[in-house]
C-alpha cells in the first residue's frame, strides 16, 4: 500500500486589493492582515488585538466590513478588498477621511484606518436600510432610521479607540454621511469644553 500524501499547506493566491491584483504564495494559515502587512507592505491596516475585538484591522471585503485578523488570506482570494490605502482618490481625501481630519476624529491615529474603513461600511449599511441593535423599527417598510448619534455609536461599537476620541468619531461619521447629530460641530466652529463634556 502506497503511503498517503499530505495535502499542501501553502499555495499561490491572487488578491484584488484597492483595484490592483497581487499574486503571492501563502501558508494556508496566513491571515489577511498578515498578508497585507508582512507580504504586501500595505501597513495602513493595523494589528491591534489580533483576536477580532478592537477593529484596528478593519478592511472592506466586497464592500462589507471585516476584521482582517480573523480572515484567512486564502478565503479572500478573488474578492474585492479595500484597505485604507485605497480609500482616497489620489491626493484628494475621501469625505470620511476629510471629516475625521476636520473634526479631530483621531488622536494617536493608530485605530484611525480601521475606524475609517468601518465608517465607510456603516454609511453603506445604513443607506441600504440595514437595522442595528438600537433601531426602533426594523420592519422593511419603516425604511432606514435616522443616522443619529445612538445609531452611529452602536454601528461603530466594534472599533475601539484607546485615546477616547469617540465624540469626534461620531461627529465625523455623521458629517460624512450627511447627517446632523445633536451637538455636532459645524465646519469652522470652535470646539469648546462644554461641547466635549
Amino acid at each position: 500500500m502506497a503511503p498517503s500524501t499530505a495535502p499542501p499547506t501553502s499555495s499561490a493566491i491572487t488578491l484584488h486589493i484597492n483595484g490592483d491584483k497581487y499574486t503571492l504564495p501563502v501558508d494556508h494559515r496566513t491571515t489577511l492582515l498578515d498578508a497585507l502587512r508582512e507580504r504586501l507592505d500595505l501597513t495602513g491596516t493595523k494589528k491591534g488585538c489580533d483576536q477580532g475585538q478592537c477593529g484596528a484591522c478593519t478592511v472592506l471585503i466586497d464592500g462589507r466590513r471585516a476584521v482582517s485578523c480573523l480572515q484567512l488570506a486564502v478565503a479572500a482570494e478573488g474578492r474585492a478588498i479595500t484597505t485604507i490605502e485605497g480609500v482616497a482618490d489620489g491626493d484628494r481625501l475621501h469625505p470620511v477621511q476629510q471629516a475625521f481630519l476636520d473634526l479631530d476624529g483621531y488622536q494617536c491615529g493608530y485605530c484611525t484606518p480601521g475606524q475609517i474603513c468601518s465608517a465607510l461600511g456603516v454609511i453603506a449599511e445604513h443607506a441600504a436600510g440595514w437595522p442595528s441593535a438600537v433601531t426602533p423599527d426594523v420592519r422593511p417598510e419603516a425604511g432606514p432610521p435616522p443616522l443619529d448619534a445612538e445609531e452611529i455609536r452602536e454601528r461603530m461599537s466594534g472599533n475601539l479607540c484607546r485615546c477616547g476620541a469617540y465624540v469626534s468619531i461620531v461627529e465625523a461619521v455623521a458629517r460624512a454621511a450627511g447627517s446632523r447629530v445633536e451637538g455636532a460641530v459645524e465646519p469652522g466652529a470652535e470646539v469648546t469644553e462644554e461641547r466635549v463634556a
